[in-house]
């Protein structure tokens, strides 16, 4: 395997699943943000999932559509979930950059093992890593009892391996606050050679919890998402463990 941007160290720590929602909100280019605090969801864990279902191979170029607007469009050609031969290698990875109100600054991500934890600083936990794309996918938590801890959190998912494929996989990221609709943000737009997105933004403005969509695509990995959002982190080299197939 390849290797990326990761940093040393990290711990982890236990914690419980907020509920879900029946119902969503999608954040689009012309809704882009929504207040967990004005509808009463800035509290509990937040539990934010990446899934993805990868197509068999290339078809042609035609431009495709929203899963949440043509959810049964989204199914031609056939798609298939997990992973296979036939496949194209697809490793996508949730991650955050994060900044606390003291000035701390990280990341949270499989690589390196920085999971993070969810009961102390950062108060972000990465419950493990999905090298497949399974039904579950990545599930992230985020403690919003310590919000007023949290200055601003970047949602973001990469691809570990050497195939930037975003434009091969249907790809979202699903918000689940402990109260009020799940929100959702899907990653459908066409960007064959970008590795890495900067998905949702979750910061505390004066005291609201807000949470933005972002969809920004670059052709680096974590170092260019954080020099276009101004983090400051060193980053160097970092490696995965292999896993059997």
């Amino acid at each position: 395997m390849g290797f990326f941007d990761g940093l040393l160290g990290g711990k982890a720590a236990e914690f419980d699943s907020g509920s879900a929602a029946s119902n969503s909100i999608e954040l689009t280019r012309r809704h882009q943000q929504v207040s967990l605090t004005k509808q009463g969801a800035a509290t509990g864990n937040l539990r934010i999932n990446l899934a993805w279902r990868m197509r068999t191979s290339d078809f042609d170029g035609e431009q495709r559509t929203s899963l949440f607007r043509h959810p049964f469009r989204a199914l031609k050609p056939p798609e298939v979930m997990g992973h296979g031969q036939s496949m194209v290698n697809v490793d996508l990875d949730l991650g955050a950059l994060y900044e606390l109100t003291d000035g701390s600054k990280g990341v949270v991500q499989p690589l390196g093992g920085l999971l993070g934890d969810v009961n102390a600083p950062p108060y972000v936990k990465l419950s493990g890593d999905d090298r497949f794309g399974s039904a579950s996918g990545e599930t992230m938590y985020v403690n919003l009892d310590h919000r007023d801890d949290i200055k601003r959190l970047l949602v973001f998912v990469y691809i570990y391996d050497q195939t930037p494929a975003f434009d091969r996989t249907h790809a979202i990221v699903t918000l689940y606050p402990s109260n009020g609709p799940r929100i959702e943000i899907g990653l459908d737009e066409r960007h064959p050679q970008a590795r890495s997105c900067a998905v949702v933004m979750i910061e505390n403005v004066k005291g609201e919890l807000v949470v933005r969509r972002e969809v920004k695509f670059v052709y680096g990995f974590q170092g260019e998402l954080d020099r276009l959002y101004g983090w400051g982190l060193q980053w160097g080299r970092g490696y995965k463990t292999k896993v059997e197939k």
